[in-house]
């Protein structure tokens, strides 16, 4: 089989689609590079859809503690209070036995027990707790004279909001925010060593790295594959977030001419 078939075969094996066995003999390093870029396919999809959901409730988790009401305070702080003081990896054991106990009750969420949407939940759950303790942070850091500055142009309410306060607040927590979207990506790698399961060896980037490992007993190919595929996401993270930074950032004056790299030699 040439490297052009294993990838037909196996680059979206992952999903369920083309050659159903994996590779058990004489294991070649395109076999090893199309399965764990296959896997991949998984660790974008859990990255993209947590950050996404996780963005809306974590603004309006760090709205609500800064809420009148010490009900709604509490029970905001209480939420991040839980996520950021307890392991993911824990937290995927008591989400995935949680959504067991569920299931007995009702049948109709036996499908929270499948990686693709339980652990969806959890890392959704988790980094949200993270980016609302950033956003707070940003929230209370918002210059007093710009708020000022809105009241005296007739903004309240909801306007305000959009107008001065969010985009404000984004500005000044975007390089923070940028870090806790790296952080989920990499901790993507957990879902299918916690206790969800990875039904018909669909699994990420880490499951098929960690199967190599122990079929050519040579953790120092598959994982560095593994290594270098994630150096190669984190670019493409750090990419996007720079844009989305840039625009935000697009009414603040900019130094003309070419920036050069300047690289510390001797400290």
């Amino acid at each position: 089989m040439s490297c052009w078939d294993t990838v037909q075969a196996y680059a979206l094996r992952s999903l369920g689609i083309g050659e159903k066995l994996l590779p058990t003999a004489d294991i070649t390093l395109c076999q090893q590079v199309t399965l764990i870029g296959s896997g991949l396919i998984w660790n974008i999809y859990f990255g993209i859809l947590a950050l996404a959901a996780g963005f809306f409730l974590a603004t309006g988790v760090a709205l609500a503690r800064t809420s009148r009401n010490p009900l709604i305070r509490k029970l905001a702080d209480w939420f991040v209070f839980v996520f950021r003081g307890s392991p993911l990896f824990i937290q995927f054991f008591f989400g995935y036995f949680l959504f067991l106990s569920l299931k007995g009750q009702f049948p109709t969420l036996g499908i929270l027990t499948n990686a693709w949407l339980g652990a969806l939940v959890v890392l959704f759950l988790n980094t949200a707790a993270y980016s609302a303790e950033i956003f707070y942070g940003a929230l209370r850091a918002i210059p007093r004279g710009d708020l000022e500055a809105a009241d005296a142009y007739g903004f309240t309410g909801f306007s305000k909001f959009r107008r001065i306060t969010w985009p404000t607040m984004l500005r000044l927590a975007w390089p923070a925010y940028t870090n806790e979207a790296l952080f989920l990506f990499q901790a993507t790698t957990l879902v299918f060593f916690s206790a969800f399961p990875a039904l018909q060896q669909k699994g990420d980037a880490l499951y098929y790295a960690n199967y190599f490992a122990d079929k050519t007993f040579n953790p120092f190919v598959p994982y560095p594959i593994l290594a270098g595929y994630y150096i190669g996401l984190t670019l493409v993270v750090i990419g996007l977030f720079s844009l989305a930074s840039r625009r935000l950032n697009r009414h603040l004056p900019s130094v003309p001419g070419r920036r050069k790299a300047k690289f510390q030699l001797v400290r």
